[in-house]
């Protein structure tokens, strides 16, 4: 199990929170998320996890609140800076470029992360410097053979693998996983889960999922959202434990 004791926050959130409208989507989260530590953040629909992780990556801003990010506070950073200062997100939906191919969809990633010009658009993979890298991070998800499909000739699972290959290509401290195993099949969710499982201990990660057999087998700490508060933060053994998230929202998923 992970010490976390002996570790410094790599984030750290103080009394965030957001409203749209009348609606609290975040009220008052507190939450420190550990160097090097897998955290899930799990909830029922509406709970307000994607509202949470978009407050961190820099979409929205929180209303009140602080966002500590590895040791620097980032609350009122554009989304781009966090990036490239190391906070890498993937989406709930894949947010890759189907028209292009592969290696250039990471390519890319690499230009942005090395503050390249972007004149070279649509031919970033033809660089030396980006094309060694993106091949590197295919490579590390599995799918470097796929390196000159079109990225939408991938099957979903795959789109999810080369979703993560552009946010490692970032060269991440953190990777904010928002649901990477939505929308694909048992076989290919046991190997995303096995992918993931190869890079705990090497990032610091947010895993929002639903799947609680993926949360189970990554997570060292889970954050239990509810209503867009915390309900409470723990070791795995503890959560499934706690009467409280069995009645708001595991139930049957602990047996």
């Amino acid at each position: 199990m992970l010490e976390t004791a002996t570790r410094a926050p790599m984030l750290r959130l103080q009394n965030l929170s957001k409203r749209f409208g009348s609606l609290l989507v975040t009220d008052q989260v507190t939450l420190d998320v550990m160097e090097g530590e897998t955290h899930a953040v799990i909830g029922p629909n509406g709970a307000g996890k994607t509202s949470l992780i978009n407050q961190i990556s820099g979409l929205i801003a929180p209303d009140d609140g602080t966002i500590v990010f590895a040791g620097t506070d980032i609350t009122a950073m554009p989304a781009e800076q966090r990036a490239l200062r190391g906070l890498a997100r993937s989406f709930q939906i894949t947010s890759i470029l189907a028209g292009f191919p592969v290696i250039e969809n990471v390519a890319l990633a690499v230009q942005a992360r090395q503050g390249s010009s972007l004149r070279f658009f649509g031919r970033a993979a033809d660089e030396p410097a980006l094309n060694a890298p993106a091949m590197a991070a295919l490579e590390q998800v599995g799918i470097a053979a796929r390196a000159q499909a079109k990225a939408g000739e991938l099957s979903h699972g795959e789109k999810r693998a080369l979703e993560l290959a552009i946010a490692l290509a970032m060269k991440p401290k953190l990777l904010l996983l928002d649901e990477p195993t939505a929308g694909i099949g048992k076989e290919e969710t046991e190997r995303q889960v096995e992918l993931l499982r190869r890079l705990k201990g090497q990032f610091t990660m947010i895993l929002v999922e639903h799947d609680m057999a993926a949360v189970f087998a990554l997570a060292d700490r889970i954050s239990v959202l509810i209503g867009g508060r915390v309900l409470m933060t723990g070791a795995l053994e503890a959560v499934r434990a706690d009467p409280q998230v069995v009645a708001a929202y595991l139930g049957e998923q602990v047996e």
